[in-house]
């Protein structure tokens, strides 16, 4: 898996979305991680050859 770090909420769910729209499939969408929390907002896909991806930010933003 590769992560990338995103500046805020709206670019993870931007890559998220982008993502599924181009061929990848969802392994979790946008959100807290743990559900709970507020500090580490991610989204997770997989790419059409099966490479997991993780998008991220922190605090929110």
């Amino acid at each position: 898996m590769i992560g990338f770090r995103a500046p805020s909420q709206a670019e993870v769910q931007a890559a998220h979305a982008a993502a599924l729209a181009n061929g990848g499939s969802d392994e979790g969408a946008p959100g807290f991680r743990p559900a709970d929390s507020t500090d580490f907002y991610g989204a997770y896909m997989r790419d059409p050859t099966g490479n997991k991806i993780a998008v991220y930010c922190r605090n929110g933003g």
